[in-house]
């Protein structure tokens, strides 16, 4: 619809607007013909825009209230889904989802960020996708029902950040992911992680520890959102377009970078636009990437897995060269 498009995609919502008005009268094979013709000028000038995308376009995309959120993958690649919820310490957090389901008839555990869609009162019951420190925990309670029963778990990132308020911090966020580190690097299960819409920061990583990290094509990962990295570099937020070069989060720098593992391809448009579609896409790499880690001993796969994160970050710069350069 022209409403849900963003401000990069006027072209098509001016075009979107002309099928509308000709939607609204009378039907004639020459009008159908003139409808269809529209339709697949849509679909051109979409794939020109997104083959050449920026990063703050890309945020933007993978922002889009209308893109399937974690309970929209669960619904269409599992069945027999059985929500588990609370920490046992706390409290029950919404923006996370976890339960137990069932994928291509194998049990897992599917694990999520929630962020509520287009719905507002569905966004605040979710809380936008902040997670709490009861979240996390909750997380990792569930993961180590599914080791100890040798349930593979399937996990689904898509959050701005961990909840910054008061009573996060109060109640132990920074612990709650830095435990979850520790205790996810070391699951003797298979875990295949999936970056779905935005990866921002420890709110992503901590349930993001897994054997393969998939990020969609217009999907993020980075260490900070582009709003906070301007607010803290040059106290400006509106620097947010300048910050996101800088940041290298959109899943081309990250595949280069060795930060995720595959790039799975969207619908022309964005995951929004065909939700079945980017299911469809996505399910193809978990289940191919499933099949690869499960295949491995659980020694060899825990291996991997930490060298796997051990190996980030680094630049490949030879500092005893440099030093003797100098």
């Amino acid at each position: 619809m022209p409403g849900d498009n963003l401000d990069f995609e006027e072209p098509i919502g001016v075009l979107q607007k002309e099928i509308e008005a000709l939607s609204m009268l009378p039907r004639t094979d020459g009008r159908d013909g003139e409808i269809e013709q529209l339709r697949r000028r849509i679909q051109q000038i979409r794939s020109e825009i997104y083959r050449t995308l920026t990063p703050w376009q890309r945020v933007l995309v993978a922002r889009h209230p209308l893109r399937p959120n974690a309970l929209d993958y669960i619904r269409r690649l599992c069945t027999d889904f059985i929500e588990i919820h609370g920490d046992r310490r706390f409290a029950d957090d919404h923006a996370i989802v976890t339960g137990l389901a069932r994928y291509k008839d194998r049990p897992v555990l599917v694990v999520g960020h929630q962020k509520g869609g287009a719905d507002t009162k569905e966004k605040i019951y979710r809380n936008f996708g902040y997670a709490r420190p009861e979240g996390y925990r909750k997380a990792l309670r569930a993961m180590k029902i599914a080791e100890k029963f040798r349930r593979p778990i399937l996990i689904f990132v898509d959050t701005p950040a961990a909840f910054p308020g008061i009573e996060s911090e109060e109640r132990g966020v920074a612990e709650a992911i830095a435990y979850n580190l520790r205790e996810m690097i070391m699951l003797a299960v298979p875990v295949i992680v999936s970056v779905t819409g935005e990866g921002g920061s420890g709110g992503a990583l901590g349930i993001a520890i897994g054997d393969r990290v998939l990020i969609q094509e217009f999907a993020i990962y980075s260490v900070i959102p582009p709003e906070g990295c301007a607010a803290i570099l040059w106290r400006d937020s509106a620097r947010k377009v300048e910050a996101t070069e800088a940041l290298k989060l959109t899943a081309p720098d990250l595949f280069k970078a060795g930060i995720v593992d595959e790039i799975v391809p969207e619908p022309p448009g964005g995951a929004h636009t065909e939700h079945a579609v980017a299911a469809a896409l996505l399910d193809c790499a978990v289940e191919r990437a499933l099949a690869e880690v499960s295949a491995e001993p659980d020694d060899v796969r825990l291996q991997h897995r930490y060298e796997k994160f051990r190996n980030m970050g680094k630049l490949g710069v030879d500092f005893t060269d440099a030093e003797g350069a100098g």
